[in-house]
């Protein structure tokens, strides 16, 4: 019987002081405890939540006195009847669940996401490192872009983010812009920034992921993991105030509210966001709206997922400052000052939509089918630095720009998961296919000179933003297609011991050029198979050693018109890691990932210039990467909840033609990383709810570009928060203080090249309130 959603609204809020919530969610438990349904997964928003009525267990009544008897009863029955607790309602059901959570996720509780492992396998049961940055953790530490999120995490640096307009994190020193790595709940996305208020927690899946995600750089995958609506009514409203100085100022405000809709099962959600800040430096404004609704269908063995994103933005498009190609040392200015213009943005918006199905045939097996499409437009004023003298200060510039930028992926994925026994040996199982079409396209390329400025005494507003459209440049254009189908299997040997075997076989399409009139300089059609294999040995229910071998596929190509055509006969980049590791889950309460990792990456395009003076593509490169991983999360008392990492990764060149890249290391890829956060929670010490926090990061130093000619510093950036939760009346309330970079640190993040050097945010802080209801 299907219970209506006709209890008091109920919030998930978790509230020491307030009797009447915490006696209804206490009752709420109560009737859970009397009638029998499944637990919320943790991997999901929430489970189906039906109610059925206890069995009753037939009478063996005798002939004689039967009637008398049941005579009797009746009265009896109706007293049962009418003294029996009322059954819960889905939303009191769900409230208690969330409030049941809530402690766990103040502790940093890592829970996995099932799109991330294509399964709802425990990471504990798997051969690959999964490194997650839960919900809680993002709520207090409040990071503005994937980058921040990614500092809680091993082995991850910044590389170039095209002036700060998109993604682009190295993982185990692979990596770059748009390399199709980044994902929304298991589909990729081609938005340049992928993290924004819709998103609830961020997971890396460490080396190669081609078996589960295709076409993919050796690094791993950072999937997103969306806000889901939920079957109670709660919501909240923040209002943010930062600043970076006194005079650089912004605010924020955001809405998210959900609940049920009708009694059947049905749920929505709302996220909307908006931002208006200056940017640090001596110019610049960042603007940025969010819309994102989402529905969800929670039935008895299916789960419908609907979410929609709308973005519009405009942030500065900062290529940062120089670094002295003599002295290695930074320009000598004040850090706040742009080399560039105030016309310098990047502008446009992006649209995101979504759909899942989720449907259980029994206990062991279900299908999961997805599909996705993601579409970016932007524009952009890109004034760079094309010689700069040290000594005189005199900066010559080019005044380039993108009109009519579109990238937009079509992606579709549907696998079944589950398991079966082969004897007395279980197989868990995950086989199905994916497809995907991505274009990457830029339609007008502006390339224009324009007169010399000098850094040291700069006059900004001379100029205007470039009209000149470069043909030969223009209609850049990279159009990938793949499909593919794979299978995995973890075979229990024992209850301790299992093996991991899986293949995908793969089939893609590749295109690429530029010019007007268009010039083709990439035409790659192939397939491939690609294996992997694995072990895993549980020493304890809480403990579990692992091995692996994984691979990884991209196809070389190029937009630019260089030499040969790269076609079918250029093999594609491959990938090879063997990696081991221990993983555990101690007590529900701390998790982490110990891993050792070999991986090595062939077929790297690199370029030689030949007898005739033409730069030709040849692809004998070779790059490897070697390292030790320790990522840790959790709660080590009542009080004390932590997350850290510490990542060694030895990434170097080891063949090339280019005999200047030789045995260098890879460009923005640090020997060593490490952060370490910590938060005491006060509990009920205090009439509301005090939560501190704090911690650091360290960034050791790394090549600056392909040659290390130069190095960008090591450094340490240190954060602070603080949370006070209490009561306006009858309404939860909480305030929230940021420092981030408490120390105003100057620090380098990542290069393109010594004249384009990004430039760490100074010292903001933030001041929040959050109404719940």
């Amino acid at each position: 019987m299907r219970a209506p959603v006709d209890g008091p609204r109920v919030s998930g809020h978790r509230n020491r002081v307030g009797k009447s919530r915490a006696s209804l969610l206490i009752g709420a438990a109560v009737l859970l405890a009397e009638y029998p349904f499944d637990a919320v997964r943790a991997q999901t928003a929430l489970p189906p939540v039906n109610v059925d009525a206890p069995t009753q267990r037939p009478n063996s009544a005798r002939a004689s006195g039967a009637s008398e008897r049941r005579t009797q009863a009746v009265p009896r029955q109706r007293n049962r009847t009418a003294t029996a607790p009322a059954t819960p309602t889905l939303s009191e059901r769900a409230a208690t669940e969330a409030a049941a959570q809530q402690a766990a996720k103040l502790g940093y509780r890592a829970m996995p996401n099932s799109t991330t492992l294509r399964s709802g396998a425990s990471p504990l049961n798997t051969s690959q490192a999964v490194n997650v940055v839960p919900e809680q953790v993002l709520k207090d530490q409040l990071p503005r872009n994937i980058d921040d999120a990614l500092i809680n995490v091993s082995g991850v640096t910044q590389t170039n983010t095209l002036a700060g307009s998109q993604d682009a994190v190295i993982r185990r020193g692979f990596g770059d812009n748009r390399d199709g790595s980044i994902m929304r709940n298991g589909m990729p996305l081609v938005q340049g920034r992928s993290f924004n208020s819709a998103v609830e927690s961020v997971e890396v899946l460490k080396g190669p992921a081609s078996l589960l995600y295709g076409i993919m750089d050796p690094g791993g995958i950072v999937n997103t993991i969306s806000k889901r609506p939920e079957l109670y009514q709660h919501g909240s409203v923040t209002l943010l105030g930062s600043a970076f100085s006194a005079s650089k100022t912004g605010a924020d405000g955001l809405l998210d509210v959900t609940g049920p809709i009708g009694d059947q099962g049905l749920a929505y959600r709302f996220v909307g966001y908006g931002v208006s800040e200056d940017y640090w430096r001596n110019f610049g404004r960042h603007r940025e709206m969010l819309v994102a609704p989402s529905l969800a269908w929670y039935g008895q063995d299916t789960t419908i997922q609907l979410n929609y994103e709308h973005r519009e933005f405009i942030y500065p498009f900062d290529r940062g400052t120089a670094f002295n190609s003599v002295t290695k040392a930074p320009l000598a200015v004040p850090t706040t000052r742009r080399l560039d213009e105030p016309f310098n943005n990047t502008w446009g918006t992006s649209d995101l939509m979504q759909a899942s199905v989720e449907h259980r045939f029994n206990q062991d097996w279900k299908l999961y089918a997805g599909y996705s499409y993601n579409t970016e437009t932007f524009s952009a004023n890109q004034l760079r630095i094309s010689t700069l003298n040290f000594t005189t200060g005199v900066e010559t510039r080019s005044n380039d720009g993108t009109r009519g930028s579109l990238s937009n992926v079509s992606y579709g994925t549907s696998y079944v998961s589950g398991g079966f026994w082969l004897g007395n040996m279980r197989n868990d199982v995950v086989f199905g296919g994916d497809g995907q079409y991505r274009t990457i396209y830029r339609d007008n390329l502006i390339r224009q000179a324009t007169p010399a400025i000098n850094v040291y005494s700069p006059v900004y507003g001379l100029i205007g933003p470039g009209m000149t459209v470069s043909n030969s440049d223009s209609a850049q254009t990279d159009k990938l297609g793949q499909w593919s189908m794979f299978v995995q299997d973890t075979l229990h040997l024992t209850e301790r011991l299992a093996l991991v075997g899986g293949v995908r076989y793969m089939d893609y399409d590749q295109m690429a050029g530029r010019g007007k009139p268009f010039v083709t300089n990439t035409n790659v059609s192939q397939d491939k198979v690609l294996p992997l294999g694995g072990v895993i040995f549980k020493l304890t229910d809480e403990i579990s050693l692992y091995g692996s071998y994984t691979q990884s596929l991209k196809p070389n190509s190029t937009i630019a018109p260089i030499g040969i055509m790269v076609g079918s006969n250029v093999a594609p980049e491959e990938g090879v890691s063997y990696e081991t590791g221990v993983k555990f889950d101690l007590s529900k309460r701390i998790s982490g990932t110990l891993a050792l990792y070999d991986l090595d990456k062939k077929n790297v395009q690199t370029t030689q210039t030949n007898s005739a003076g033409i730069v030709e593509i040849h692809t004998v490169g070779r790059a490897h990467s070697r390292g030790v991983e320790l990522d840790v999360t959790g709660r080590l008392t009542d009080s004390w909840a932590l997350i850290g990492s510490y990542g060694y990764t030895d990434a170097r060149v080891t063949a090339s033609e280019d005999l200047t890249l030789l045995g260098r290391k890879l460009q923005n890829v640090a020997l060593n990383t490490a952060s370490l956060y910590l938060v005491y929670d006060f509990g009920t010490a205090l009439p509301g709810q005090l939560r501190l926090g704090g911690g650091a990061r360290y960034v050791g130093d790394r090549p600056g570009d392909s040659t290390n000619s130069f190095l960008l510093p090591s450094y340490v950036v240190a954060d602070i928060f603080a949370t006070y939760e209490t009561k306006y009346q009858s309404t939860p309330v909480i305030y929230q203080f940021n420092v981030k970079n408490l120390f105003d640190t100057v620090y380098y993040p990542s290069a393109v090249n010594n004249l384009n050097v990004a430039i760490g945010d100074a010292r903001r802080v933030s001041l929040s309130a959050t109404v719940k209801f």
